[in-house]
């Protein structure tokens, strides 16, 4: 089955989240077709987590968190995502406010 296009799945992210209560901002827009996706999730406590997509051994995606799974400066992650922007314009960024510091993410999150 073909994976959906960048900006469907965004939009769909953003419906799960907004119905749970959470806000949801997209800080950038890439290639609406084949744009990776990198999540920013800030909780109550004004600190984040970043998640970006990788493929797992079997090829699926699931989610990693390259700076760590502790919660972050948020200016930290705003750096990360700076710089890989700077490398691909084509990536999307988002963030999501949730007091509960829920990320809505359907795939696997790697701890």
């Amino acid at each position: 089955m073909p994976e959906l296009s960048t900006w469907i799945w965004v939009d769909a992210l953003k419906w799960r989240a907004e119905r749970e209560g959470a806000s949801f901002y997209v800080l950038h827009k890439g290639d609406a077709d084949a744009g990776v996706v990198l999540v920013k999730l800030v909780g109550a406590d004004r600190l984040a987590r970043l998640f970006v997509p990788v493929r797992d051994m079997e090829g699926e995606r699931v989610w990693s968190q390259p700076l760590g799974s502790l919660p972050m400066e948020e200016a930290r992650a705003d750096a990360y995502i700076a710089r890989r922007r700077e490398d691909d314009p084509d990536i999307w960024a988002v963030e999501i406010m949730d007091r509960d510091g829920r990320h809505f993410l359907m795939e696997r999150v790697e701890e």
